[in-house]
């Protein structure tokens, strides 16, 4: 294996490295929806190439809907908790109109 015999120095290092250069990558604009895409892949924002559907977004999109679920079981606490609120409920709609009945028997007795 080869061993240098001295260290490099930095003005061959940078001779050397003067041909590496950074390039701009090729874009074009997509036929399809007119997004800008690397040259020769893929469209990443409708997933076509050549004006061909090719990635699963497109696919997804064609395929038929799929059955909805059956509605999960409730709980049974959350019907216990709901039953309560009900009973709560009709017993202040309950107290309510006794209210309003003693109310209005009241003023029938004043009235009279």
């Amino acid at each position: 294996m080869a061993v240098p015999k001295k260290r490099t120095g930095h003005s061959a290092q940078g001779h050397r490295r003067s041909n590496w250069k950074a390039t701009k990558p090729e874009t074009t604009k997509c036929p399809n929806c007119g997004a800008t895409v690397l040259t020769h892949t893929v469209c990443t924002a409708c997933g076509t190439y050549k004006g061909k559907p090719v990635s699963i977004k497109d696919r997804v999109e064609e395929a038929p809907v799929k059955e909805e679920k059956k509605p999960v079981k409730k709980s049974t606490k959350k019907k216990a908790e709901k039953a309560e609120e009900t009973k709560v409920e009709e017993v202040k709609a309950e107290a309510a109109e006794e209210a309003k009945a003693e109310e209005t028997s009241e003023t029938e007795e004043k009235s009279e």
